[in-house]
């Protein structure tokens, strides 16, 4: 598939494969790469199609599914930024669809050549790993199947020896590992994505300010600019200590593993055993409905403790989180705040004055389609105190939104910031240009937090 691809390319415009040839925006280049873009989403719309003649329930089928297919991400990240995200999402969900209709070895065998073209998706893996063998590999009693087992295990391989093959053979099996997982780049990307990371760099740099009054001989040098420059690079904190690979590690695994989400690393290490856990709660109930949930949870984790996370990666969440959107009210509303906060937390990828514009409109059109189309098949009013006072808090968080956009547009005014500098950019002629991308992390990873927690608590008391 990729030599067919290079020999279109090639067909189309021979300066498009050159390795050198940077910045190259030919018009024969943009129509190749929208246009591919678009063919290949054809593979999500067939799988969503199957989705809604699958349904009891058409018509909340056809609202998701539409969602899914027309959201506001995949026209920021793969329309205009250009990926090819929307194809890769199209082979997950034909691998969710496989196992919804039990077809279990068909969505482990697209698991798997999904995971060999974007190992980004290697973060759902432990989800399909305890699905799989508890639901195909063994009895609904828990007798072990070795048939089953050794067909699953023999798929999987196959994929994989066809993929990294040839790789091995030519000895660039070390270079490719060490492209895959870039751990000597910083915790945070240039623009922090909207996960734990950014909050706890931000309590870094307010820590940083009351370091600085009362107690300076704490500061480290080397962290005052670090986080707040907007440059990729290794991170550096100020006043807290510094986390490294191996930490976001053992901390996303942990995560993985345990339910309610603790602050700290020791705790997590000395107490998980004694909760319930995601995966052990998935080994339990192996059906459609809860391996779902840990799938996105899964993701999820991955996306808030993850080393050096970009933004895009939360479209791991937003996608798997759809198709449980019209479950009852309260996963509705946490389909809401985590679209609402995950698609602004994206805007930032598009930061001219006309992008600016078609991302606002698309997106508040999107939402108030999708929104009150599933609302009023879902919505329960508060049943209690606690509820009422969580329902008035949510509102008002995502109301924040509009002056937090109103700033984000009136600052280039008043700053006399170019409109056209990227994220990437942002930070490097010192100032304040990177105020309006930690404003924009932070709060959207109040509000990602928020609902993380909230699923992780569905995820264990209600399935």
């Amino acid at each position: 598939m990729v030599l067919r691809h290079y020999v279109r390319m090639e067909i189309v415009d021979p300066k498009i494969t050159h390795l050198n040839n940077l910045n190259y925006d030919a018009w024969s280049v943009i129509a190749f790469q929208r246009t591919t873009v678009i063919v290949t989403e054809l593979v999500m719309a067939a799988a969503l199609l199957r989705f809604i003649r699958g349904s009891p329930d058409k018509t909340i089928q056809t609202i998701i599914s539409a969602s899914v297919f027309l959201h506001p991400s995949f026209l920021i990240v793969d329309h205009i930024h250009f990926q090819y995200n929307g194809f890769m999402f199209g082979i997950l969900l034909w691998s969710i669809l496989m196992a919804k209709e039990g077809n279990k070895l068909a969505s482990g065998f697209l698991f798997a050549v999904l995971l060999n073209f974007k190992h980004i998706y290697m973060y759902l893996a432990p989800a399909y790993f305890i699905y799989l063998l508890r639901s195909f590999c063994m009895t609904p009693q828990g007798t072990p199947l070795p048939k089953q087992f050794l067909t699953l295990a023999n798929t999987v391989i196959l994929v994989f020896v066809v993929s990294l093959g040839p790789f091995t053979v030519l000895g660039q099996l070390p270079q490719l590992l060490s492209r895959l997982f870039p751990f000597t780049r910083g915790l945070n990307h240039a623009y922090w994505a909207p996960n734990a990371w950014a909050l706890v760099t931000m309590l870094d740099r307010v820590l940083l300010k009351a370091a600085q009054i009362f107690k300076p001989e704490i500061i480290n040098g080397a962290g005052i600019q670090s986080t707040s420059r907007g440059l990729v690079g290794d991170t550096v904190f100020a006043v807290i200590p510094n986390v490294k690979p191996i930490h976001t590690f053992i901390i996303t695994v942990a995560f993985q593993l345990v339910s309610p989400p603790l602050l700290c690393l020791q705790a997590v290490i000395s107490y998980m055993v004694f909760f319930k856990i995601w995966l052990v709660k998935l080994w339990r109930v192996p059906t459609y409905r809860s391996f779902v949930c840990a799938l996105t949870l899964c993701g999820w984790t991955s996306f808030m403790f993850g080393w050096h996370v970009h933004e895009k990666a939360i479209m791991l969440v937003l996608v798997p989180l759809s198709l449980m959107a019209a479950d009852n009210q309260a996963h509705f509303r946490t389909f809401v705040l985590t679209s609402v906060a995950g698609i602004f937390s994206l805007f930032p990828l598009l930061f001219t004055p006309s992008e600016t514009l078609i991302k606002i409109v698309y997106s508040v059109i999107w939402g108030a389609l999708v929104f009150s189309g599933l609302s009023r098949r879902v919505y329960e009013p508060p049943s209690s105190l606690p509820t009422f006072i969580i329902d008035i808090l949510e509102k008002a968080y995502l109301a924040g939104f509009i002056p937090l956009q109103l700033f984000i547009t009136m600052f280039p005014i008043f700053s006399g910031r170019n409109f056209k500098s990227s994220p990437d950019d942002a930070g490097s002629n010192g100032g304040m240009e990177f105020l309006p991308l930690m404003l924009t992390s932070v709060y959207c990873a109040v509000g990602l937090v928020w609902a993380f927690v909230r699923l992780g608590w569905l995820y264990l008391r209600k399935y």
